[in-house]
This record gives structure tokens, C-alpha cells and sequence, in this order.
């Protein structure tokens, strides 16, 4: 009779061991050799989302150095689509991935996923593209890696501000009006219209008169901004002073629009963009592009790495400072002509270490 007291209490402890360890984030028995960890995109071909992504596997290569734990990423591109990105996630969770990394498609779309990770007991990060709070809250296992949309749009208008206070030229029809267009990733996307909205306010704050010629949805994509910003110079032609742009590709679909009508250099608008993109870099350097706002895709690519790793390995999430349980946020930074020249060293440097 006693052994079969003994067996049952193994038992027990078996099958409460099986429930509590695992991708919740609690401690295992033993140190995995390997993890893996499921990752989709809303577009592989978004610039900074790509380049974010070269970022996160190169830290998982150290990861795997430094702890002498395999590290399996497998990456999807949703292509734009919800749904797809929703059967992506099933995919991912039915392979064994023991961690999701999310960047939405639709931020207003999360019920889907969120449902088919607490069913499983696999924790999401979402990251880059944040969704609603109150539906990160759903559950305890979900989390947000990103930045605050606000402060990119306040940065964004203060470099157009320092262009305007610094070179008259500016503008060019000398009316003392900042006359000026956008350039919008999404309809409906908040980080885009809170870009917008912080930007222009911010000019306006620094009590600049501005007006506004119009706007136009280009998706975060270089070669509609360019065809936008074609019909926009054909609509308004030099009216037009300052382009504020929601990405450094629609800010270069702007530049591009500009060369392949011909007009010089030095009767362009001034144009802004955010993200801090190999490429946005480039044309802050050549004088091409006014500004950017560097969004740390290296520093959240780490952050989203640590914290995926820790998951999946039960380890603590004491030393990654989450905002509120949930959010790691990392901070902008102004990229003008006098900033540039600080990053053109190594990818590998967040802000932070800069």
C-alpha cells in the first residue's frame, strides 16, 4: 500500500512539473539544448523591419555563444495579410516553437493569435507595430517591444523646425508660411497618425505658421511615395516646402519622385522621414534628406531576443526593466547633418551605447 502512495506522489509531481514549466516563464528541471522561437512580419520587404531582423538574428548567434544554447528562429512574411499571419502563428505554435514573435499586420486584429497562444500556454511578444493595451492585457504571457510613436513625430517636427529657423530658403515663396505636405504609412495605422499629428504640432508650437497642401496614404512603401509625391508636384509644384514623411522610404520615394522630374537639389522641399534606415543615413549624409528620427531597431532586436530566451528557457525577466510587466520601450534620436556622422560605425550599436 505504501509503494502505491509513493507512485501516486511521483505521479503527481509529474504531471505538475509538465504544468508548470515550460514557455510560461517559470523554472525548468534542466537547461534546454536548444529553443526555438517563431517569428512573423506583416512585410519582409519593409526596410527598417528587415533590417531589424538581420539585428535579432545576429544577437541570437551571440546568445548562442555565450550560453552554448542553440537557438532555432524560424521567420515568416505575412505579406500584408492578417489572416495569413494568423495561419503563420498556428504554424508556429503546432511546430513547437516555444515562443511567438508577433509584428502585426492589423493592430486592431490580435484576438486571433492571442486565443491560440493562451489555448497553448506559448507566450507572444509583439513588437514594432503595437497594438491596443487593453488587449495586451488579455493575458499574462503577452508583451510589446517597440517605442512611442509620439516621440518620433515630436523629433520629426523639430528637425523641420531647425531647417526652417536655420535656412531661409526654406521658404521659398518668402510668405513666412511653412506650406507643406505628408507623406502617411497607413490609414488608420496609429503610429502613423500620431507621427503626423506630434509633427505638425510641434512645428506649430515653435510658432511657425504652416499650412497644408495634402497628404496621401503611401503604406510605408518607397515606390508609392514616389508616384504620390509625382501627382502632389504636378497638383502643387514648388508650393510645396516641406515634406513630412512617416518612414525614411516614403521619404525617399519623395527624393526619388523629385530626381525623376528633373528639379535640382537646391530647389527641393525639405523632407523629413523616421526610422534611421542604412539607406535614410545615406541621404542625411549626402544632403538629400533634412533629418531622421533613428528608431533603435538594433536595441529592440536585442530586447526582443533576451526576452524570447528567457521564455523559453524559464529564466527571470527581472533584469529587462518591463514597463508595467508588458512593455520594453527603447528611446528615438534626432538625426541631423551635425548628428549623421555618429552612426556610421557598426549596426551592432544601439543608442544606448552610442
Amino acid at each position: 500500500m505504501r509503494r502505491k502512495k509513493y507512485m501516486a506522489g511521483a505521479i503527481l509531481l509529474i504531471l505538475l512539473a509538465e504544468i508548470f514549466t515550460g514557455c510560461g516563464g517559470t523554472s525548468q528541471e534542466t537547461t534546454p539544448k536548444s529553443i526555438k522561437v517563431g517569428v512573423t512580419v506583416y512585410d519582409q520587404y519593409d526596410t527598417f523591419v528587415s533590417q531589424l531582423m538581420e539585428s535579432f538574428h545576429r544577437y541570437a548567434g551571440k546568445k548562442e555563444e555565450e550560453t552554448g544554447i542553440a537557438i532555432n528562429i524560424e521567420v515568416y512574411n505575412a505579406a500584408d495579410s492578417q489572416t495569413t499571419q494568423n495561419s503563420q502563428v498556428e504554424k508556429m505554435i503546432n511546430d513547437g516553437c516555444q515562443v511567438v514573435c508577433v509584428n502585426l499586420v492589423d493592430r486592431t486584429e490580435p484576438t486571433t493569435i492571442i486565443d491560440m497562444a493562451e489555448k497553448n500556454n506559448v507566450p507572444v511578444i509583439f513588437f514594432n507595430r503595437e497594438l491596443v493595451e487593453e488587449d495586451l492585457e488579455r493575458w499574462e504571457w503577452l508583451y510589446y517591444v517597440g517605442a512611442k510613436a509620439f516621440e518620433s513625430g515630436i523629433m520629426e517636427g523639430e528637425l523641420a523646425v531647425k531647417e526652417w529657423q536655420e535656412h531661409p530658403e526654406a521658404d521659398k515663396n518668402g510668405d513666412g508660411i511653412f506650406q507643406y505636405m505628408v507623406l502617411e504609412g497607413e490609414a488608420g495605422h496609429q503610429d502613423a497618425i500620431v507621427r503626423t499629428e506630434y509633427a505638425v504640432s510641434t512645428i506649430v508650437e515653435q510658432g511657425i505658421e504652416v499650412e497644408k497642401l495634402g497628404y496621401a496614404i503611401a503604406n510605408w512603401n518607397r515606390a508609392q511615395a514616389q508616384t504620390k509625391m509625382a501627382q502632389m508636384l504636378t497638383e502643387y509644384g514648388e508650393e510645396i516646402e516641406l515634406v513630412i514623411a512617416n518612414n525614411d522610404d516614403m521619404a525617399l520615394g519623395a527624393i526619388d519622385a523629385l530626381k525623376a522630374e528633373g528639379i535640382g537639389q537646391e530647389q527641393w522641399p525639405v523632407i523629413v522621414g523616421i526610422d534611421g534606415t542604412d539607406v535614410g543615413l545615406e541621404a542625411v549624409r549626402n544632403g538629400e534628406l533634412a533629418g531622421t528620427v533613428y528608431n533603435d531597431k538594433e536595441g529592440q532586436a536585442k530586447a526582443m531576443l533576451e526576452l524570447a530566451y528567457q521564455l523559453s528557457t524559464g529564466g527571470s525577466l527581472k533584469n529587462l526593466e518591463l514597463e508595467k510587466g508588458k512593455y520594453i520601450r527603447l528611446p528615438y534620436a534626432k538625426i541631423g547633418p551635425d548628428e549623421v556622422k555618429n552612426y556610421e560605425f557598426s549596426e551592432e550599436k544601439s543608442i544606448e551605447e552610442r
